[in-house]
């Protein structure tokens, strides 16, 4: 069975949602290896803790956990990057999908939040990656506050056929969307950090040529590891 984690990234232009989708068997493995970047940061730098969450935003600005090492963005960017590599190194692979925010609104008089918009084009993708691969897979989400409505959407699609230009019925996932804290989940944690990269890169907000070329070299460790992006321009 396939596990499913998600996590979004996203500004007034472009909402994005990561899943990173990894075969039972590769779930604990890869928890340790993520444990283990964590702990080598706590064992090289001083106020660093074992349960610091890698969360894409506060590593990349050196913010809540990661306080102690806001004057060391090389230091950050080490972790960053060996937490890149510890998901590169397993048998996973990722899907993002995304929506211009702007042109959404812009043609619908009353527009679906962009969330439920590409929530519903990733759980489409993360079902038929499953069905190419004659299994099932079970997702998990990082905490948003329309949980309930997002696990009656899959309801419906389980049982239905989403809408849309490519309608399919969602018979491939089971159970329901499993919200949790990221900082309870390593796996939720590797899919925000992935989101966070992939928009940081897309978006075009970086002016500094270093910069550009410290991401590109980030996302160069988990760029093998894509099976799937897209983003809907409406």
């Amino acid at each position: 069975m396939l596990l499913a984690y998600a996590d979004e990234s996203y500004d007034a232009d472009r909402y994005w949602i990561a899943a990173l989708v990894c075969p039972d068997d590769q779930a604990i493995p890869l928890t340790d290896a993520l444990d283990a970047v964590v702990e080598k940061a706590e064992d090289s730098y001083k106020g660093i803790g074992s349960t610091a969450e890698l969360h894409g935003h506060s590593l990349f600005h050196g913010q809540d956990d990661w306080v102690p090492l806001a004057a060391m963005p090389r230091a950050r960017i080490g972790i960053y990057g060996g937490a890149l590599t510890a998901i590169a190194d397993h048998e996973v692979s990722i899907i993002i999908r995304g929506v211009n925010v702007r042109r959404l609104n812009e043609r619908y008089v009353y527009p679906a939040h962009p969330h439920a918009v590409v929530l519903q084009h990733l759980l489409e993708r993360i079902d038929m990656y499953a069905e190419n691969r004659d299994t099932l897979a079970l997702v998990i989400a990082d905490e948003v506050g329309e949980a309930e409505n997002y696990r009656q959407q899959l309801w419906r699609f389980q049982r239905a056929p989403t809408g849309g230009y490519r309608p399919r019925q969602l018979l491939r996932i089971i159970d329901t969307i499993h919200f949790a804290p990221s900082r309870a989940s390593r796996l939720v944690q590797a899919a925000d950090l992935i989101a966070f990269l992939y928009h940081r890169i897309k978006s075009g907000v970086e002016t500094d040529e270093r910069a550009v070329r410290a991401n590109k070299a980030l996302w160069d460790k988990v760029s093998g590891r894509v099976a799937h992006t897209h983003i809907w321009t409406p």
